[in-house]
């Protein structure tokens, strides 16, 4: 999204303003306990879900000098937009208070009661103002603990126990179909506190866990961020051993920076330092908000102060910290979540999908590429059927001069198609090299005109490196004969009849000598980003044509009629294109299967996966 419309996402009106009084109903913000709009359980299996993070709040809650009302407006606002942006957790840093008193402990306590009453899950920590800074979680009874103990959390949907001293605990959230786990560990977590969050982590081996604590980042002046003396003693003891966590939370130093670690089993761990106290009125309330998009790979990372954003007559200093739009605070972070927990929650293996289902009325062929062992050469004598029973079966054809590898079976493919394996085509120009596949001669499609429409498809995945100028324009489908074959002299009559390709720019596109034109209809698609997986597909209703990609309409589709595929006689191609004739060049890349619809069969548009 851009960055306006990102800026303003989760962006609330009716906030608490400065010096605003908190209604009617104490403890609550303003909020009728029976709103049915506040606070609705989150969507568990919806692939986007927030997490919000609120750090060291201390110098609102400071003897006499705090002033709860920014933290009451960050809480509100939590409450009112949790079922809108999916908002399954609230996590606090630490540092609540400044002193550690039990006079500052019951104003902060009061704020969190509107949390406590809709049951909205959240956790916290001891920062070192909160206890004496000079003791370990074995310290005993404090303020802190009679406030925000383990029993404060017993009607928590969240809440799954906390070490024997009560200073750590730890928290699990549904949301994107999984279950997650957060670790809230004290200041100073003792030798038998790592080992408790260890065992926590061996008790639930398959969850994906954060790491909230007061200390471990911290950064120099010019935000660059680097572990903390103690914050290696946390990462070497614990974090780097633990590939489960791969967030990290922490407050206490500023100002606010991130990092990424390498841990011991080679994967990424994001390491954030969050902390505003420093900043205009102790923070403002700041809270950071964490929006996973698990379908994208991606974490967006949005900060600001809710108590100023919703409100209108901000001062030149409340305007900026309203929203908060350094690199440190306002970003996002690509994480291939399935290859991240690959080592301890690996994604299971479906079983392909039977084909019958896939032979949808009008399928003239169908083509899977199961039954190879995974990088050996597809032999040339090898029969790729039709799975219809048409005969619209393939056979290997090779680029002279290429070796047996230039088509190979590959083990990978799409979640989303109904086989489960591909072909790997290594296709290239100057100097021409690969192989692809042809259709039988007897094939009956090599006749058809498809004058009443088809739909043309199929799985593929383009190589990191597809950009390097020696791969484009290769085919995924192809006729062998031209146009001027079938009697077309309109643009190049050397070209393909019908070609479906990719361009140096990894741009789809579809280019036909329609039965009804002279020249060439040509449909193009955007820039394919690569190393992924994509359904490409073209359909025709009979009349116009469409391109697709993953289910999606694209832009540029020609408006004019383009009726059905000139015949030029001869056979199609799966991996090539052609030109006079003659295959020119072979693709790079994957094909996971493909299928050929003749919508004179098939009143309705069907798609795979």
């Amino acid at each position: 999204m851009t960055d306006s419309s990102r800026r303003n996402f989760l962006r609330g009106a009716g906030i608490l303003g400065a010096g605003a009084a908190v209604s009617a109903f104490p403890g609550l913000n303003g909020i009728a306990a029976a709103d049915p709009g506040v606070a609705r359980r989150p969507d568990g299996d919806s692939p986007r879900f927030t997490i919000a993070v609120m750090p060291d709040t201390q110098y609102l809650f400071d003897e006499d000098r705090g002033d709860s009302t920014p933290v009451d407006a960050s809480l509100s606002y939590l409450l009112r937009h949790a079922q809108d942006d999916n908002v399954v957790f609230l996590a606090h840093l630490g540092d609540l208070t400044q002193n550690g008193q039990a006079r500052e402990f019951a104003g902060i306590s009061r704020s969190f009661q509107v949390l406590d009453r809709f049951r909205f899950p959240y956790s916290t920590l001891a920062g070192n103002h909160d206890i004496d800074g000079s003791t370990d979680d074995q310290r005993g009874r404090t303020p802190y603990l009679d406030a925000f103990g383990p029993q404060r959390q017993r009607n928590s949907p969240t809440f799954r126990g906390s070490s024997k001293d009560g200073y750590n605990t730890y928290h699990v959230f549904r949301a994107a179909g999984r279950e997650w786990l957060v670790l809230a560990m004290d200041w100073r977590p003792s030798a038998s506190g790592f080992a408790w969050a260890k065992q926590v982590l061996a008790q639930h081996p398959k969850m994906p866990a954060i790491l909230t604590i007061h200390e471990l980042v911290n950064s120099d002046e010019q935000g660059k961020a680097f572990l903390s003396d103690f914050g290696k003693q946390v990462w070497d003891e614990f974090v780097n051993e633990s590939d489960q966590i791969f967030l990290t939370l922490n407050g206490h130093y500023w100002p606010p920076s991130r990092l990424v670690k390498r841990n011991a089993a080679g994967h990424d761990v994001h390491l954030h330092l969050t902390n505003y106290q420093d900043r205009y009125y102790g923070g403002s309330g700041m809270i950071r908000l964490y929006q996973f998009d698990v379908a994208r790979g991606v974490i967006d990372v949005r900060t600001f102060s809710p108590w100023l954003d919703g409100r209108r007559d901000l001062t030149e200093l409340e305007r900026i910290e309203a929203e908060r739009s350094t690199d440190v605070d306002y970003f996002s972070i690509d994480i291939d979540f399935d290859k991240r927990f690959a080592g301890f929650a690996p994604v299971p293996v479906p079983p392909a999908r039977p084909v019958k289902p896939q032979l949808v009325p009008g399928t003239v062929a169908y083509w899977r590429f199961e039954g190879g062992r995974a990088g050996a050469p597809v032999p040339d004598n090898a029969l790729i059927k039709d799975l219809t029973g048409r005969g619209n079966d393939l056979r290997r054809a090779t680029v002279p001069g290429s070796g047996p590898d230039a088509l190979t079976y590959s083990a990978d493919f799409s979640p989303r198609q109904p086989s489960r394996a591909s072909l790997r085509f290594d296709g290239a120009r100057n100097p021409g090299r690969g192989a692809y596949l042809q259709t039988v001669d007897s094939a009956p499609m090599n006749n058809l005109t498809f004058q009443r429409g088809y739909t043309v498809e199929a799985f593929i995945r383009l190589p990191e490196d597809f950009r390097d100028g020696t791969h484009g324009w290769c085919g995924i489908f192809a006729r062998l004969g031209n146009g001027g074959a079938a009697g077309k002299s309109g643009d190049d009559p050397n070209e393909s009849a019908a070609t479906f390709s990719v361009s140096d720019g990894a741009e789809l596109q579809w280019a036909v000598f329609p039965v009804n034109q002279n020249g060439i209809s040509t449909n193009w698609g955007h820039e394919l980003p690569l190393a992924k997986w994509w359904h490409v597909a073209v359909v025709n209703d009979g009349w116009r044509s469409t391109l697709y990609v993953d289910g999606c309409p694209l832009l540029r589709n020609p408006k004019t009629p383009a009726i059905g595929l000139a015949n030029p006689g001869g056979s199609w191609l799966v991996g090539a294109s052609s030109y006079r004739g003659k295959v020119e060049r072979s693709f790079y890349g994957e094909i996971g299967e493909a299928r050929v619809v003749d919508r004179a069969l098939a009143p309705r548009e069907f798609l795979l996966g």
